[in-house]
């Protein structure tokens, strides 16, 4: 039987009878408060077990004891969960990442007390998925560190009680989430901003991220010109090549022969040998990588300490 049908067969059934089936089918559980989230058992998750009889225990101790499910590697088992009742439409985002091809393949779709939605997944083997919540999205995930309340468990909201019920059986083969693809669709995190210190572009193609860097920073144009260039000559770049980098980046702001200038000052600051390769030209030709790892240490062009 595949796990889903058996959360569709149990879910009519009395929770103590629905938490020995599960427990018997492989299904780690625990109890939680009755009407509610909140683990009644020490260690909470860490203490679910498949032990029949124990399961059977905690059960006729507290017998309306909602049905908690750990999820994540230890359950093979991961859950998105969809809000509809906060400021965010989590439907409408569920909507979205599905025609864009990330939340497919669910095994399960149940329904929760509050009109929201768990698509439950298979877990991705061998990869640890952690929880997380996507609140502007109106959507969580479930997975290591986490857990759910499954049917046939009840919550009680302002006096009124409402059943997680299975909504639909998936009839195709279950396929793992990408939790990290789904995180970054439906909240995707702004691009960092370079600071002294932090940047360490490893390409060309980061000139124009190294004049970004230089446009934001409100001090001397030849001081922070100067400074790129000594943590260019710290992290091992050849002057050739800090000079080609330079070049692209600082663009209009500085003339050739003022950027030429300014960095063999640099290089003449941190390497008072003389450099292994000196520049033919001042112009930014070179398809070589220049850009090296560099060390944090030093000053900022605001002489801040990094």
């Amino acid at each position: 039987m595949r796990p889903s049908e058996l959360f569709a067969q149990v879910s009519g059934l009395p929770l103590p009878v629905a938490a020995a089936r599960f427990a018997d089918a492989g299904v780690l559980v625990f109890p939680c408060v009755p009407g509610g989230k909140r683990p009644l058992i020490e260690r909470g998750f860490h203490a679910a077990t498949t032990d029949v009889g124990q399961a059977t225990a905690w059960w006729r101790r507290w017998p309306a004891a909602n049905i908690g499910v750990p999820t994540g590697a230890s359950s093979g088992l991961v859950v998105v969960d969809v809000d509809v009742h906060g400021p965010a439409d989590g439907q409408a985002s569920f909507d979205r990442a599905t025609a864009a091809g990330l939340t497919s393949g669910w095994a399960l779709l149940v329904r929760t007390p509050t009109g929201g939605m768990h698509a439950y997944y298979p877990a991705l083997p061998g990869s640890e998925q952690r929880s997380w919540q996507a609140g502007r999205a109106g959507v969580d995930f479930r997975g290591d560190g986490g857990y759910i309340i499954v049917p046939p468990s009840a919550r009680t909201i302002e006096g009124t009680t409402a059943l997680y019920r299975v909504e639909e059986v998936g009839t195709g083969p279950a396929r793992s989430l990408d939790a990290g693809r789904l995180r970054d669709f439906l909240d995707p995190r702004p691009e960092p901003r370079p600071r002294p210190g932090t940047w360490q572009p490893v390409g060309r193609d980061d000139a124009e991220r190294l004049s970004r860097w230089l446009d934001r920073q409100d001090t001397d144009r030849n001081l922070k010109l100067f400074w790129a260039s000594c943590r260019l000559a710290e992290g091992g770049v050849p002057m050739a090549d800090a000079l080609d980098a330079v070049l692209a980046a600082a663009k209009s702001d500085f003339g050739p022969r003022e950027i030429a200038a300014t960095v063999r000052s640099a290089y003449r600051t941190v390497r008072p040998e003389p450099a292994r390769r000196e520049p033919s030209s001042v112009r930014g030709d070179s398809g070589e990588r220049w850009f090296g790892r560099h060390p944090t240490t030093g000053l900022s062009p605001r002489g801040q300490r990094l």
